[in-house]
């Protein structure tokens, strides 16, 4: 299931990444009279590439395939076979069916899955689309969430902690629901329907160690990337069937990855350790609902510390510097902002972390502007609004360019800010949802511009 992170950033929570078992940073759905400009939204996906060495995403397919996110053992290979179907059911919103239409497209042309959408009459994947609090009733820290054998929220209200919803009895995937929420953003949904496919198709696991896809739990992706496509294709790959053994899918694993991605050969392996579970416990007390503030901080902080006694220089060890300077702007502006040099300077080693620098970015500009230094805020931002598009992230772009605007307004460039702030706001309607949620984020990202007075 997909978790949203609590948002603790002073002026920008609602465009950072994620963290595991929090509540659900929702925000409404639009009104049809918006007075704001119209949506924008994504051409032609572009994802990356892979990165890695195929060795390394042969342990990352096994790790995926065979354990869930509870740490229960499977011990059959499960997927579908044959053609998959999909229907929508529920009170749909407006960008729901575009964005499924697309992300069904992908994992068609991406992933070679024999996918499609049906409009009526049973399906292999049912979409329903419910209420936030609905899906809150059933799992309270979930922003949507996949189960195996139903097809409605009705009958998984009855069917729930029985044998049939049991993932680990199954082998062969026949009836899937997901459910996904329609009153959020336009994004939140998206992103949902992109995760809780990958899962409903193939991997059940999230991990933190995986620094290039949307199964890692902290929420820094919000679609389907290339290494998860690469995935979802050696998942279907015809070597495989459902109900192998680890074993056999081990043995299978290496020619149809050299098969699938040549490159990954050439590339020499990371072997990038598991994330204990001290780790994993001080970032979900640290990013994660119920604990008070110098709790949290004191879980960033053991975060930091377990990553540095651990010698992690990777996306793990950045993202506990980053957790850190998030809980502590607040009450230590100058040490937040060192925590997210130290992040920025670990994701800079790690290949595929552009986006994780792009949220950096965001807070390290944040501070320049709060100094006045539109300048060094624009030569911060710059690089970063093409990786936010490139990764569909259009909460990120929708900051990204307000804090640009607000840059250019300290260097007395008017008419250059109002142009940007402008464009952004066409980016915040798919990103946040709601006018007066874009609204609120233009008022917390302007309330940085030391020219703005106490009422902006």
């Amino acid at each position: 299931m997909r978790r949203v992170v609590l948002p603790i950033c002073l002026f920008l929570g609602a465009c950072v990444p994620g963290a595991y078992q929090s509540n659900t940073a929702s925000r409404a759905a639009m009104p049809d009279d918006s007075i704001l400009p119209p949506m924008k939204g994504f051409s032609a996906p572009s994802p990356v590439p892979p990165q890695r060495a195929n060795r390394d995403i042969l342990r990352d397919f096994l790790d995926l395939s065979f354990q869930m996110e509870s740490g229960r053992m499977l011990q059959r290979f499960s997927r579908f076979e044959g053609p998959i179907t999909v229907r929508v059911t529920g009170q749909v919103p407006i960008t729901l069916m575009a964005d499924l239409n697309r992300v069904i497209h992908r994992l068609r042309s991406e992933a070679g899955i024999d996918i499609s959408r049906v409009t009526e009459g049973a399906a292999s994947i049912t979409i329903e689309a419910v209420r936030r609090d609905e899906i809150r009733r059933n799992l309270p820290s979930a922003a949507c969430f996949v189960v195996p054998n139903i097809d409605s929220l009705a009958e998984y209200r009855r069917a729930r902690g029985t044998r049939l919803t049991d993932w680990t009895r199954i082998t062969r995937r026949e009836k899937i629901a997901i459910f996904v929420p329609n009153d959020a953003s336009p994004q939140e949904t998206r992103d949902c329907l992109h995760e809780e496919l990958a899962q409903a198709l193939g991997p059940l696991n999230d991990m933190y160690r995986l620094s290039d896809s949307v199964f890692n739990d902290d929420n820094v992706h919000a679609v389907l990337t290339g290494f998860d496509m690469l995935i979802l294709r050696a998942y279907y790959a015809p070597e495989l069937r459902a109900g192998m053994s680890r074993r056999e899918v081990a043995d299978r694993l290496p020619a149809i990855l050299s098969r699938l991605n040549p490159k990954g050969d050439g590339i020499a392996p990371r072997f990038a350790g598991t994330t204990p579970r001290a780790w994993i416990e001080a970032i979900q007390t640290a990013l994660g609902p119920g604990a008070r503030a110098r709790a949290r901080r004191t879980a960033a902080l053991d975060a930091v510390r377990i990553a540095q006694a651990i010698g992690w220089t990777d996306h793990r060890r950045a993202f506990s510097h980053f957790a850190l300077g998030r809980l502590a702007q607040a009450s230590d502006p100058d040490f937040a902002r060192a925590q997210f040099a130290i992040a920025d300077r670990f994701y800079q080693t790690v290949p595929g972390t552009g986006l994780h620098r792009a949220y950096v970015a965001a807070q390290l500009a944040s501070h320049d502007i709060a100094l006045g230094r539109g300048e060094d805020a624009l030569a911060r931002l710059g690089p970063h609004v093409a990786v936010a598009e490139r990764f569909e992230n259009a909460a990120l772009i929708a900051t990204l360019k307000m804090l640009q605007a607000e840059a250019l307004d300290l260097e007395n460039r008017v008419a250059e800010a109002q142009a940007v702030r402008l464009d952004s706001l066409g980016w915040a309607r798919y990103g946040y949802g709601a006018d007066w949620a874009v609204q609120a984020k233009l008022r917390e990202v302007g309330a940085l511009n030391p020219l703005r007075g106490p009422n902006g």
